[in-house]
């Protein structure tokens, strides 16, 4: 493993545990170069459906995509990045269930706005005026009317 501070190769790792349920390695690494300890990830790699995006290119799969696109749209809002990457594994969860071998973009999409809309109001209004590309203010007000009245529905049930 290359070191990222001096960018030496010779690397060693000084402690190992497992997290996130067992399905991740978090390792503690050394450079015996500059002395300087980094952190590693090792997680297994699924096989995951190619993406087709609207314009109907294909793409590989990326978490980080994903990650980078919920971490903005979450930004400055009281959210965890471990809230971030929950649902994040909880899309990939759905995703890599599929028995497909492409899946359409809206598909992620969709799940990413169900998520999000569950975990912060705000961080799904900022989601979905980038995702929906709304062409005009009509369209970002009816979404924002359809997310009123479902929350206004849900307190509703809540008093009863």
């Amino acid at each position: 493993m290359k070191c990222p501070a001096c960018g030496a190769t010779d690397t060693r790792v000084i402690d190992s545990r497992v997290i996130k349920e067992n399905t991740e390695i978090r390792r503690r690494r050394l450079c015996d170069s500059c002395t300087k300890r980094f952190t590693t990830y090792e997680r297994t790699v699924g096989t995951f459906p190619a993406v087709i995006k609207k314009d109907g290119r294909r793409e590989d799969w990326s978490r980080e995509k994903i990650l980078r696109g919920l971490s903005k749209a979450c930004e400055k809002r009281p959210i965890s990045v471990n809230q971030i990457e929950q649902l994040v594994d909880e899309i990939e969860r759905l995703v890599g269930g599929l028995a497909d071998t492409e899946v359409p973009a809206t598909v992620i999409g969709e799940h990413v706005m169900s998520g999000l809309r569950k975990l912060d109001e705000v961080a799904y209004v900022r989601f979905a005026s980038v995702y929906k590309s709304f062409k005009d203010i009509d369209e970002f007000i009816n979404e924002l009317s359809d997310l009123i009245k479902n929350r206004d529905g849900k307190i509703e049930e809540k008093a009863k």
